[in-house]
């Protein structure tokens, strides 16, 4: 969470003029592994998640954690984006970017829950940028929606309003995590995005429909880390919609573990096996081109 666990913070600058923060967390000794660039959720930034940082950084893998334009200590259009084609565009980018040094290194992206559905577009979006993916209990089915009526609501006003805001339905702390320390930083978090607007929602919605074809175009290796606990993802549904992925899929579930794994106790398994699937790929992801 958000203190001494911020790593490195810079600013990114998109082809559109738009200039987000992100964390850099540098490998502590030796030469890196590989790079983990990483995309939080729709209401969270990557001050939430500085704990793991540290330590894939620690395990020797060059971290990088984004906050997304309009979220997190981003200010300006703040829960605004013109489309998650531009959401994708600026994670293509950010990543191009990074390859113009040492290309060589594999680049895995992750996407922790509304994160996942920008993670799971990109290879289709952009094919080639990426080594892998994992996907941390993934907004790609979700049991917390905005109500039907909302959904029309927010439909009309990306037509005729697109700027006006909608609460996120996800402002309850208890919906990430069950630790009362956490609950309590969610509570009075003040980098958290509590509102969207209606063009952002309406292109939150048009990504699920993107990601129906996006799905089958993954060839990549992707990891899925689920919560038997999580009160926001549909996990049955979640393996369903992934199973069509043409790439190797990895799945491991933790039946007592909730939403945000982050907040999860520090000697989880959950990170531990990660790190186990990374290491365990090894040579077999292959390098991008120079």
């Amino acid at each position: 969470m958000d203190g001494d666990q911020n790593g490195i913070v810079r600013i990114f600058q998109a082809s559109d003029g738009y200039r987000f923060y992100y964390r850099h967390y540098p490998v502590c000794t030796g030469r890196p592994l590989g790079r983990l660039v990483w995309l939080h959720g729709i209401r969270s930034h990557g001050g939430w998640y500085g704990r793991s940082c540290r330590r894939w950084a620690e395990a020797g893998y060059e971290t990088y954690f984004l906050d997304r334009r309009g979220a997190g200590w981003n200010t300006a259009r703040r829960g605004d984006a013109p489309s998650f084609r531009r959401l994708l565009d600026d994670v293509a980018e950010f990543i191009q970017s990074l390859r113009l040094n040492r290309p060589w290194l594999p680049l895995i992206l992750g996407g922790i829950s509304w994160g996942g559905k920008l993670a799971l577009a990109l290879p289709y979006r952009k094919p080639g940028l990426v080594q892998a993916l994992v996907l941390l209990c993934p907004g790609l089915v979700p049991k917390v929606r905005p109500p039907l009526g909302q959904r029309w609501r927010i439909t009309l006003a990306a037509l005729l309003r697109p700027q006006k805001l909608f609460p996120i339905p996800l402002n309850a702390p208890e919906l990430f995590t069950a630790d009362p320390a956490a609950q309590q930083y969610i509570a009075t978090d003040r980098y958290g995005l509590q509102q969207a607007t209606a063009r952002f929602l309406f292109h939150s919605f048009a990504l699920d429909i993107y990601l129906r074809r996006a799905r089958k175009r993954v060839h990549v290796p992707v990891y899925l880390a689920l919560a038997g606990q999580d009160q926001i993802i549909d996990n049955a549904a979640t393996r369903a919609f992934l199973s069509v992925v043409p790439g190797p899929l990895t799945i491991r579930e933790y039946p007592q573990a909730h939403h945000t794994l982050e907040f999860e106790a520090e000697d989880h398994p959950w990170w531990l096996d990660l790190r186990r699937w990374l290491a365990q790929q090894g040579d077999g992801l292959p390098t991008p081109p120079a």
